[in-house]
């Protein structure tokens, strides 16, 4: 389904609202408040793309990969928060806790924090903002493209000593370009950036500085190729199932196949289904239902030239 930015946007902002607003004696200075940060904020969002300046700028003595701000050591104390494009507002109610976040984000180059005088979420919080100050956004909402572009590179550049596989777009676009987001947008890019972060990311994985790439997300196939997949190789599964063992092994179109058949409630009514092939290659799971004789997939995993012989 294409992603209607605008549409989303403004689902996101309502839904974020609603959030900030719903328990405030005065919901309409409330309102106020939060088109204020819109406008120096940008879009609500989901959560942000791990190149983000939010999530890359603080210190990280662990070493580990920030996927999330609840992650991030100098935000420790946040409570109640929304995530915006260019940053966040979060409502604890410890004003100690809110000085404290404040305190942490000024040591830290490239960020901003301040208090609002106004409340937030409830009467009793003590609202921080945290914003990335040092990036534009394009006149669409997201990210000027040249600071996104740099920002992911940098990033990218940075994650090759450690790096021992490499992921495909399909697994980690997520991550590249943040949620909400298609195929190659999200409200922190457009698809300009997003059509060049792919690029840069598949020049890098062909080169094999990150290491073998790694296969998982099915998610280049359309639903119906991929619910076929699951269909073939469940409907033979169950074929080869003998009702005795729980777990057979068959043959199928030049592959070997172990599969997992179960009662799901040991009343014959439901069966519980996995296939796998190699180790990760292709993994499918589903349900069977008797009364009815239909199926019920979950999102098939593994190698794409792999899944498409099952078409």
């Amino acid at each position: 389904m294409e992603f209607r930015a605008s549409k989303v946007a403004a689902e996101q902002n309502e839904q974020a609202l609603k959030y900030l607003t719903k328990n405030l004696d005065d919901p309409e200075a409330g309102r106020q408040v939060f088109n204020d940060l819109l406008d120096k904020l940008g879009n609500a969002v989901v959560s942000f793309p791990d190149w983000h300046p939010i999530l890359t700028a603080p210190p990280n003595n662990s070493g580990e990969h920030m996927y999330s701000i609840g992650n991030v050591a100098a935000y420790r104390g946040i409570d109640h928060t929304v995530e915006f494009v260019k940053g966040f507002v979060t409502c604890p109610y410890s004003e100690d806790k809110a000085k404290q976040i404040v305190g942490a984000v000024e040591e830290i180059p490239k960020l901003y924090a301040y208090r609002l005088e106004n409340p937030l979420y409830a009467e009793n919080t003590y609202p921080v903002v945290v914003i990335a100050n040092e990036m534009d956004l394009e006149g669409d909402g997201t990210i000027r493209s040249r600071d996104a572009l740099i920002l992911f590179a940098e990033q990218s550049v940075k994650e090759m000593r450690d790096a021992r596989v490499a992921e495909t777009w399909w697994n980690v676009r997520s991550l590249i370009l943040g949620k909400p987001h298609g195929s190659r947008s999200s409200l922190f890019v457009n698809q300009h950036s997003g059509g060049h972060m792919r690029k840069i990311l598949e020049t890098l994985n062909n080169s094999g500085i990150y290491g073998p790439i790694k296969e998982s997300s099915l998610e280049m196939l359309s639903q119906k190729k991929r619910d076929r997949i699951c269909e073939t190789l469940l409907v033979a599964a169950l074929t080869e199932w003998n009702k005795s063992d729980e777990e057979i092994e068959f043959e199928l179109r030049g592959e070997t196949c172990s599969a997992i058949v179960r009662d799901t409630w040991d009343d014959g009514e439901e069966l519980s289904i996995k296939v796998e092939i190699g180790k990760f290659d292709l993994m499918i799971r589903g349900f069977y239902y008797e009364k009815n004789k239909s199926f019920s997939f979950q999102e098939p995993t593994g190698k794409r030239k792999l899944a498409e012989k099952f078409l």
